[in-house]
């Protein structure tokens, strides 16, 4: 490659954005002459070689795209105070709700400014904070707080905790056990893991995990034939029992769950399609084997309490927005299920089970939550009350009278409440802010989209500000996978919303909000409608007079950035700023590296058929990028460890992109060192990342201050 020349930008070059962007120089990307066939049509990739995410060459590359990123950011006169007022904002201790684990009780905790949130044990949940122990402090094990802590298990006795890591943001993961007794880590430890947790039978563990990738491809090689291990405490992981694998099927996961009395075990098989498969194993039968509870994957069976014999499972096959089933041991095949509590208007989430035969039912109506309660038979009960619309999450046990939750919204930290079965609900705790959440205000408004279809807007902003145009917006979006974003404290916006900017969360077909019915209609031959969706909504705001062109900026990440990436090369004259963040970006080869393959449910692939291939060429944003387009001011943003949307996405996207930019507007891509795709990423690195992305959309709108 020929070296870059980068000319420094100073401060008298940062006068404005237009001074700037004349002294932008981008490294020179080389090209190659690849070229790929699909059904007869050749289709260039000049910059394949950015795949090959360690070689000397892609890393001088992303040496000298850093260097020009980082100086332009850097010289934004604003940014340094948005950072500065960002840990300010986010400096508030937050709490998780109380769980209790043979006798004793647990709690995550941040002070504030963290890395990571911190396990605390207690010797009883209403404890003051004062007598909370630190149980296992994640900052510990790294000097820089890339090692995060996804998840905790603890055996059924209470004896032992498995707890599993992961370093740098990879999907990799690491299991370790704390003796509960001494509070010791054991020399137990199990690699190569993923997408897993520890699942206690006796005294040791199932896992899932994969062979060990070829050196150098840990974060690109295609994932395949996912295995069962069973773990003894005491032993060597070289020990462990290989107890299920299906080599016939390698692109399918594979997990086992146990009730607590380890009498009922689940195996769940899920990769092929919008759902998964379930099977169900009597454990008290020796030797009896796994019994196929259902068989059309289309759609999720999610077991959510054993009681006895007795199965209860969360399910959305004949019901798009869910339904509670229960089912028998002896008899579990899905024909035999009967239904406990059917279909609703809104979709049911998450079922809890708790003391005296009640159960807590979490449902979603326009992307906020309901809480209700049930009795086992089914029955509804009453109502638990919500202070505005937001996001709940429920902690309780069958047979534990203690229950708990919490509550938050884009206006609302979040608290933590208890709740009294004689519906009674008490604050337990609520952070104290050294901001007033009163002076900001969320809405719910509902655009349509191209086809008619009606969506909520959930718009946040400081009081009183004028609606003329001229604020700037920063409108966000999914749109994928059946997931769903509720409403969450905006603690990181407000340095935005401080000088007069409005903050949007855009409901988009292909999410979960209104059930599987949703999730399809944006998905495959229908995804064109999640770019329609989000544009829609766009041009709503602007006619609303929240803000206009000049104003508007849009960001998501992962397949959020996929939908950033879509829609401004479709309309790239509707955006003045766009962030797309680890975005899957090359729709022709997304299922060729690691987990990749298990996006086809959503997308196709380019495999499938000429017409799913034309399909995702149309849309697909590297191959729709054309010389000259005046496209918006640009920052791309990716990591070096990301294994779950590769960084070659976001790497040939930004070469692509720079070179195509007919206009002034900046394109920068910023690549992140020992980082993944976004999980577990300390807090220290979101800000710096958050302060970047406000700065650069402020002042490629021309706010100064």
């Amino acid at each position: 490659m020929n070296k870059t020349v980068i000319l420094t930008l100073t401060a008298a070059a940062l006068l404005s954005t237009t001074d700037a962007v004349a002294q932008l120089k981008y490294p020179a990307t080389a090209k190659d002459n690849t070229v790929d066939e699909y059904f007869g049509e050749k289709v260039a990739d000049p910059y394949r070689w950015l795949e090959n995410d360690t070689s000397a060459a892609t890393a001088e590359w992303v040496r000298e795209e850093n260097l020009v990123s980082r100086k332009y950011l850097d010289n934004i006169p604003m940014r340094k105070a948005i950072l500065k007022r960002l840990k300010e904002t986010v400096n508030y201790e937050k709490r998780g709700m109380a769980f209790e684990r043979g006798g004793k009780w647990y709690a995550y905790r941040n002070d504030g400014l963290q890395n990571q949130s911190v396990l605390y044990q207690m010797d009883r949940y209403d404890a003051p904070v004062s007598e909370w122990r630190v149980w296992l402090d994640p900052n510990t094990l790294s000097t820089d707080g890339t090692v995060a802590l996804k998840s905790t298990t603890f055996s059924h006795d209470g004896k032992y905790m498995a707890y599993v890591i992961s370093r740098n943001g990879s999907d990799w993961e690491e299991i370790y056990v704390k003796d509960v007794a001494t509070g010791k880590t054991l020399d137990d430890h199990i690699v190569w893991a993923k997408f897993t947790k520890a699942t206690w039978v006796g005294d040791g563990f199932y896992y899932s995990a994969y062979d060990a990738p070829e050196k150098g491809k840990e974060t690109s090689a295609k994932n395949a034939v996912q295995k069962i291990y069973y773990h003894r405490i005491g032993t060597p992981q070289s020990d462990d029992r290989l107890f299920y694998q299906n080599p016939s099927q390698p692109l399918r996961f594979y997990e086992v769950s146990v009730n607590k009395e380890e009498t009922v075990m689940y195996l769940t098989e899920a990769g092929m399609d919008n759902g998964n498969n379930l099977y169900v194993r009597d454990m008290t039968q020796a030797d009896a084997q796994f019994i196929q509870m259902c068989s059309d994957s289309r759609y999720i069976y999610s077991p959510v309490e054993t009681v006895g014999n007795r199965m209860y499972i969360l399910t959305n096959a004949g019901a798009p927005k869910y339904r509670l089933m229960v089912a028998d041991v002896s008899n579990p095949g899905y024909a035999d299920w009967k239904e406990l509590v059917g279909e609703g208007e809104s979709v049911l989430e998450d079922v809890t089970f708790t003391a005296d035969n009640r159960m807590i039912l979490q449902y979603a109506k326009d992307n906020c939550n309901q809480l209700y309660v049930y009795d086992t038979d089914g029955n509804r009960l009453s109502e638990i009350a919500l202070p505005t619309f937001g996001t709940t999450s429920v902690s309780g046990a069958r047979g534990q009278k203690e229950l708990f939750y919490s509550f938050t919204s884009y206006t609302t930290p979040g608290a933590i409440y208890s709740y009294d079965i004689t519906a009674k609900s008490t604050l337990l705790s609520a952070p104290k802010l050294s901001f007033r959440t009163q002076d900001y205000v969320t809405e719910m408004l509902f655009y349509t989209s191209k086809d008619g279809t009606r969506a909520p807007l959930f718009v946040t902003h400081k009081k009183g500000i004028k609606l003329n145009g001229k604020n700037p917006l920063l409108l966000y979006g999914y749109g994928g996978f059946n997931v769903t974003y509720k409403p969450y404290f905006l603690s990181s916006m407000i340095p935005f919303m401080e000088r007069g900017g409005v903050y949007v969360h855009a409901v988009l077909r292909g999410g979960g909000e209104y059930g599987e019915q949703w999730h399809v209609a944006g998905t495959k031959l229908q995804k064109q409608n999640v770019f329609d969706d989000f544009i829609s909504a766009a041009e709503y705001l602007i006619n609303k007079g929240y803000t206009s062109k000049n104003y508007l900026a849009i960001q998501g990440g992962s397949n959020g950035g996929l939908l950033v990436g879509a829609c401004m090369t479709q309309r790239p004259d509707l955006f003045r700023v766009c962030l797309p963040a680890v975005g899957v970006m090359d729709m022709l080869r997304y299922h060729k590296f690691t987990i990749g393959w298990n996006w086809a449910p959503d997308y196709g692939t380019s495999d499938d058929s000429k017409e799913m291939f034309d399909y995702l060429k149309a849309y697909s944003p590297l191959h729709t990028l054309k010389p000259g387009v005046h496209y918006p001011a640009t920052l791309v943003t990716t990591a070096d460890h990301d294994d779950r949307v590769v960084p070659a996405h976001s790497f040939k996207f930004a070469a692509r992109l720079q070179e195509c930019q007919g206009g002034t507007a900046p394109v920068l891509i910023s690549i992140g060192v020992n980082a993944g795709h976004g999980g577990g990423k300390p807090l220290a690195k979101r800000l710096e990342e958050t302060a970047d992305a406000i700065s650069f959309t402020l002042w490629n709108m021309g706010v100064k201050k």
